[in-house]
């Protein structure tokens, strides 16, 4: 007699063709999707399209590529209690804006890439904005070395080793020790930098949002224009970035 299983082959097959999309930031069409999980397009189409209906795709209406929605970062957003992560931080965000009048962002960890949860665009018609989802890497701007920092030493240096240090501009650090170095530098005075790391003519400020474990929940960080936001604003800016982190972490916690 065959052992009993558990499994439900129409969920699995749906799961299949979640984490097909998962590796595929540019989508995937009925017939790609098809060909890589060898399935026949009609199930291709009804599982897509009931995951449609659930909000959980999205389809570009010209290349007719599935990609995953957005539906999937609210399911996985920090609860404390009862509290809300954005709803607490997104007050803060609106205030630490109107200082700055530069673009407000909020990001958690996601394996071993950042991920954007939220943002409050900045006050000038020039500035800085991107998709809620966006991931990026960790070794290459401000909120990425933060969340590189506050981890143990040694999850820190497993990380370093697993993930890929590419070089994307003259000043990305790439070598694991200097790297090593500079989250040292980050947890001493509270909050990392991005000089122009990640993309020519940008600058990130970033600080951390802990909970009451002091554990690191999310990430708070201002984004500008490098001719907005000099090296030598880094200081004070670093500032205003940790005392709004601070209040959020506050305001989880209360």
């Amino acid at each position: 007699m065959k052992a009993a299983t558990t499994s439900v082959p129409a969920l699995e097959r749906g799961l299949d063709v979640l984490e097909v999309l998962n590796q595929a930031p540019d989508g995937l069409g009925i017939s790609e999707l098809a060909t890589r999980l060898a399935l026949n397009k009609n199930a291709v189409f009804r599982i897509t399209h009931t995951l449609m209906d659930r909000q959980y795709l999205e389809r570009d209406p010209l290349s007719k590529r599935f990609r995953l929605s957005t539906k999937f970062l609210t399911l996985g957003l920090p609860q404390v209690g009862d509290v809300s992560l954005v709803e607490e931080a997104l007050p803060v965000m609106r205030a630490l804006r109107d200082e700055t009048r530069e673009t407000v962002q909020l990001g958690l960890r996601v394996g071993d890439e950042g991920v954007i949860i939220e943002q409050v665009s900045g006050l000038h018609p020039l500035r800085i904005a991107v998709d809620i989802g966006l991931r990026f890497p960790l070794h290459n701007n401000a909120p990425g070395k933060t969340f590189l920092s506050w981890q143990s030493a040694s999850d820190l240096e497993k990380t370093l080793e697993r993930i890929p240090l590419t070089q994307d501009t003259p000043r990305t650090i790439t070598d694991p020790k200097s790297l090593l170095q500079e989250c040292d530098q980050v947890r001493q005075r509270g909050y990392a930098t991005d000089y122009a790391e990640a993309d020519e003519g940008i600058h990130c400020i970033s600080a951390p949002v802990m909970g009451s474990e002091k554990q690191l929940i999310a990430v708070l960080w201002v984004s500008a224009p490098s001719k907005r936001l000099p090296k030598g604003m880094f200081s004070s800016v670093g500032k205003q970035v940790m005392l709004s982190a601070d209040e959020i972490s506050g305001r989880l916690i209360k």
